[in-house]
């Protein structure tokens, strides 16, 4: 099977055209002929950093963890699928488990749902990570009717599916970002955007809370930014980041009695934990975007696999609004 495969890691080692065998599969497995695949930020991560990281698969690797496609085979003792089915998920790309960036994927069938019906597989690809992720933060945050929520990079891969996961579930939203662009994504998407640039936390906490804070945070950003999630949840509020690799003065966080929830959602793939749980929230969001409830933002520049080199590229410039797609 075709695939783009990397011989070695580091910011500028290239994809290359590769041909390896195509898979068969395991008990527990589907074969997915994969039809797009969406790069994410830790796509990038692994190839800049590789065995820095821990979990960089072996050369030659094939990245991608998101997927959407058709399944070809399924493997002895999967139940719920059959081939023909069109699915996505999260399911590859790192450690030992076969990428996306390939004709053929293998995939575990606890971590894969049924494709939601309304998308393209374009679109669906779009999902997994971002989705899985962003309702993992929203759950632990106890998000729920009535609540003030913030959401840090409102227009970015796990923001704008946060922000419309937090409407879903009865949330008052509020979303950063800068530019005029990214500022009509958020509102478009159903939040009330406020531009970080031109307002100083204590100027929208008093605003749009009248000083008391937002009942939950999602923070896309993390690290350093953190720190303004504390100074905007209120009093025995939650503040849930997908992004956690920094040292912090956590006192700001300590005095409000705020609870912090850090959201890694690899560790079911990294750790074989609880797999079922991924494919479980990929129907619910399903589900949610059949309802019209939920629709990703796909960045408007087309990539075909050998074009994935440019699609990282893209996700890397910054200048990205939504999902970088890749079309295999």
């Amino acid at each position: 099977m075709k695939t783009m495969a990397l011989s070695e890691y580091g910011p500028d080692s290239p994809f290359a055209l590769t041909e390896l065998p195509k898979p068969t599969a395991s008990a527990g497995q589907v074969i997915v002929r994969v039809q797009a695949t969406s790069i994410n930020t830790i796509d990038t991560m692994i190839r800049n950093m590789g065995t820095d990281l821990g979990f960089a698969p072996a050369a030659p690797a094939v990245l991608g963890m998101d997927f959407a496609g058709t399944i070809e085979e399924v493997g002895e003792g999967v139940s719920g699928f059959a081939v023909g089915d069109e699915v996505y998920g999260c399911a590859g790309g790192l450690a030992d488990l076969q990428g996306a960036l390939a004709e053929y994927m293998p995939a575990d069938a606890r971590l894969i749902a049924k494709k939601p019906q309304s998308l393209s597989m374009r679109e669906a690809a779009a999902i997994p990570l971002v989705g899985i992720t962003a309702y993992e933060g929203l759950k632990r945050a106890g998000v729920g009717k009535g609540q003030k929520v913030l959401v840090h990079g409102g227009s970015g891969g796990v923001g704008h599916i946060g922000v419309q996961l937090a409407r879903s579930l009865g949330a008052e939203v509020y979303a950063t970002d800068s530019g005029d662009e990214r500022l009509s994504v958020v509102r478009d998407l159903g939040a009330e955007p406020i531009d970080f640039k031109a307002e100083t936390v204590e100027d929208y906490v008093a605003k749009h809370t009248g000083g008391t804070g937002f009942d939950a945070v999602l923070d896309t950003v993390g690290a350093g930014n953190l720190t303004n999630s504390f100074n905007a949840v209120a009093l025995n509020g939650h503040v849930a980041t997908t992004l956690a690799l920094a040292e912090l003065d956590l006192s700001p966080a300590h005095l409000k009695g705020a609870s912090l929830h850090v959201v890694f959602m690899l560790i079911p793939m990294l750790h074989d934990k609880d797999r079922a749980d991924h494919g479980t929230i990929l129907a619910e969001l399903a589900k949610l975007v059949d309802s019209g409830a939920l629709k990703p933002v796909v960045d408007e520049p087309r990539f075909v696999l050998e074009e994935v080199g440019a699609a990282y590229d893209r996700l890397a410039s910054g200048k990205a609004i939504g999902k970088v797609i890749v079309d295999v």
